[in-house]
């Protein structure tokens, strides 16, 4: 297996929210969950494979919502799993405020085709 065949995820987070590191961290974790069970929906083959080859993740920072939108219309629209966090707005942030958006799984290479110029979390 090549590297750009890995299957992988990607998160993207928001540069402008200066989220703390745990309210970060439980906006992932959703983004991870949500893209997960949507995976066992619609392709529990890669799932699977995405499991047992490690679960690679990656994080990644879009500048602020409207890139994230830009960055969602464009992935969903060419099927790759994906899916926006909304905030519920009990702690941090208004309710209703986009966070992250997780990417995957799917292969290493057509993820990076929308987020490899993206820079690292």
């Amino acid at each position: 297996m090549s590297r750009t065949d890995e299957i992988t995820m990607v998160i993207v987070t928001r540069k402008d929210l200066h989220l703390s590191k745990g309210k970060l961290a439980a906006q992932v974790g959703h983004a991870v969950m949500e893209c997960a069970l949507k995976a066992d929906r619609v392709i529990p083959k890669t799932l699977e494979r995405y499991r047992k080859e490690g679960a690679r993740k990656i994080v990644v920072a879009v500048k602020d919502a409207d890139e994230m939108k830009r960055l969602y219309g464009a992935i969903s629209s060419v099927g790759i799993v994906c899916h926006l966090v909304k905030d519920a707005g009990h702690t941090e942030i208004p309710p209703g405020t986009m966070t992250v958006m997780g990417i995957g799984p799917a292969p290493r290479d057509s993820i990076d085709a929308f987020t490899a110029d993206l820079q690292l979390v």
